[in-house]
This record gives structure tokens, sequence and C-alpha cells, in this order.
């Protein structure tokens, strides 16, 4: 019964998803129109083929990160535009056990990469984790391991963030002091200098009377010598 209850609930989520106005819905509805096969043969096969490529396909992580992100992105802007608070909770949690399932892959990826049909299991394991149901994923790892690691180092976690924050203001105080104190320094040496070059005096040309009086001066004329006759 248990199965049951979860394929019928993906199910009636499914059937719930194509009646409504939205971009899928809408390229569903004019290739159904075009085809004349239903919108749910359609989004079926396109299920079957995603399945098929997240085995087999070239970029199968992309395409895994893709459907583990537009899906609970799209249903997250619908909950904060809500009035109701209970499906804000919901994705929030998601969210967390998201980030903390990505941090875990990103220092094991060298491992898991070898692992056969690796993207095909955390596909299944992303839909698990936002599947409408009360037992979906997110809440039972939020519950059974998120929470209770974070409740039993809060204060610690607290702490430590609290003094890197100090620590981080207390640094940049100090690093906007030393620039602008060797701001000020710069600017009273070139100030100075500034003052130096416009008291110097400009070098006037030499007249043109020094200038002939510095040549030498033409020779007399010589004596005429007595004719003796």
């Amino acid at each position: 019964m248990g199965l049951l209850d979860v394929f019928s609930s993906i199910r009636d989520r499914a059937e719930k998803f194509l009646n409504e106005k939205n971009v899928v819905t809408d390229f569903l509805g004019k290739l159904e129109e075009k085809t004349g096969i239903k919108k749910k043969i359609i989004a079926a096969g396109a299920v079957s083929v995603t399945g098929l490529y997240l085995v087999y396909g070239y970029g199968a992580s992309l395409l895994c990160n893709l459907i583990g992100f537009v899906y609970p992105a799209y249903y997250s802007i619908k909950a904060i535009e809500s009035a109701s608070k209970e499906d804000d909770t919901k994705w929030l949690t998601y969210w967390v056990v998201y980030g903390v399932f990505s941090l875990g892959e990103f220092f094991s990826d060298i491992f898991l990469y070898w692992f056969p049909f690796y993207y095909a299991f955390k596909c299944l394991f992303l839909l698990w984790c936002m599947a409408p149901m009360s037992w979906n994923g997110s809440q039972i790892i939020y519950n059974k391991v998120v929470r209770p690691v974070f409740l039993r180092h809060e204060a610690t976690v607290d702490n430590m963030v609290n003094d890197l924050s100090g620590k981080a203001m207390s640094a940049a105080e100090n690093l906007t002091r030393e620039v602008l104190s060797t701001l000020v320094k710069n600017k009273s040496l070139v100030n100075p200098l500034v003052s130096v070059a416009q008291s110097e005096p400009k070098s006037l040309p030499s007249s043109s009377t020094e200038t002939s009086a510095a040549k030498i001066s033409p020779s007399q004329p010589s004596e005429e010598r007595p004719s003796f006759r």
C-alpha cells in the first residue's frame, strides 16, 4: 500500500501540473495540437527519454542538476508569493538538504564519478527529496540528520561566526585606515614638489648686445710705411 500511495500521489501531482498554465504545459499543448498525441503520453515519453539519457547520455551531470534545481526553484517562487507559510518551510527544508548533499558530493565526486548509473540514482534521490508526500526525502534527512547535528553544535557555530565576523570587521577597518594614511602621506609629498617647481624663476634668453659683445672685435688697420725717394 505504501508504494501504491506513492505512485498515486505522484500521478495526481503530475496531472495537476499538466493542467496548470505555465511554459511547460503551453509547449506540451502546442505539441498535442500538431501531433495529435495527448500531453500525458508526451510527458511520459519525455520522462523515459530523460531517464535513459541519465544512464547512457553525455552531460548527465548537467541534466541531473537542472532537474534538481528548476522544479524546486519554480515552486519556491510560488511559495514565496503565496500567503501560506507551510510551503515556505517545505521548500526551505529541501534547499538545506540540497546544499548539504551538494557539499558532500563536492568532496566525494572523484569516487562517485566511477559509480555505475550514479547520475540516475542521484536524480531519483533528488526526486524523492522533492516528492509531494509527507515522508519525502528532504523531511526525513532534515529531521533525522541535519537538525540533530545543528542543534548539538549550534552554540559553537554561533560563537565561531561571531568571532569571524568581528575579526573581519577589524581587519577591514585596519586596511581602510592604512589606505587612508598612505594616501595622505603621498599627498603631503606631492604638494611640496609642486610648490618648489612653481617658485623656480624662468631663465631668460641672453640679449643681442651681450651676444655681440662676446664676439671678437675687428683688428686695427696697419700703419703706412714711409716711402724712400
